[in-house]
């Protein structure tokens, strides 16, 4: 509180010291600082790098899984192979594609970075695609185990040129499954196969092999959040 005895008659008191007129221009400022914040935040939150569905960044290498797992019928763990035993799916390295490509199109120009990496010794630095938050657990062998095919999370690879994320990934989304993993449930021997469908209705047939294989997902925290 401060006291005005520049002016005639009674003193004048103040509620707020003068230096609180600064506070306005900290509020203001603040006020926008907000308002950008939250126009970053949801330009942020909503793009499909964050959403991920419909995310299919270009890679250095133009890679089809269409040609190579659709048309050429490989197995998703000839690439990605620790799937079956790790949690993280192995991006495969230089020497993994230069079986193939030591003897195959070895004249092709976009393969290039591809044969100056093996000469060289270095890696191709792909652009990770299904990206989830760090503080997300994620086990790859532990669905495999369970009976959930690669198709449920990554959708048809097969059909793709161009890799891009289907699926949102979401916390809902996992644990709407974790919940009745039934339909996404199927045989270990067709984990791989994207185009399998169950010969009858897809609920019952995976509540057999979830009794089978005792499969019953936790939907503790704990569980994702480690």
């Amino acid at each position: 509180m401060g006291e005005d005895h520049g002016s005639p008659g009674r003193p004048v008191f103040y509620v707020f010291p003068t230096w609180a007129n600064q506070l306005r221009k900290v509020l203001v400022g603040g006020a926008l600082a907000g308002i950008v914040f939250v126009c970053i935040l949801l330009w942020g939150g909503f793009s499909p790098r964050t959403l991920a569905v419909g995310y299919a960044p270009k890679q250095p290498i133009p890679y089809s899984h269409r040609l190579h797992v659709g048309e050429l019928g490989m197995d998703c763990r000839y690439c990605h192979n620790t799937v079956e035993t790790a949690a993280r799916a192995a991006i495969p390295p230089v020497a993994t594609c230069m079986n193939c490509h030591a003897s195959v199109k070895t004249e092709s120009a976009v393969l290039e970075p591809l044969r100056q990496a093996a000469k060289d010794g270095t890696s191709i630095r792909w652009v990770r695609v299904h990206d989830l938050p760090n503080f997300v657990y994620f086990d790859h062998s532990a669905h495999l185990t369970a009976g959930i095919g690669c198709v449920s999370c990554h959708g048809r690879v097969d059909r793709m040129d161009v890799v891009r994320q289907e699926k949102p990934l979401s916390m809902g989304w996992c644990l709407d499954c974790h919940r009745a993993p039934e339909a996404q449930l199927r045989p270990h021997d067709r984990i791989t196969d994207l185009a399998w469908q169950p010969p009858g209705d897809p609920v019952e047939a995976g509540a057999e092999l979830a009794r089978i294989h005792g499969v019953a997902p936790s939907t503790d925290c704990s569980t994702c959040h480690r």
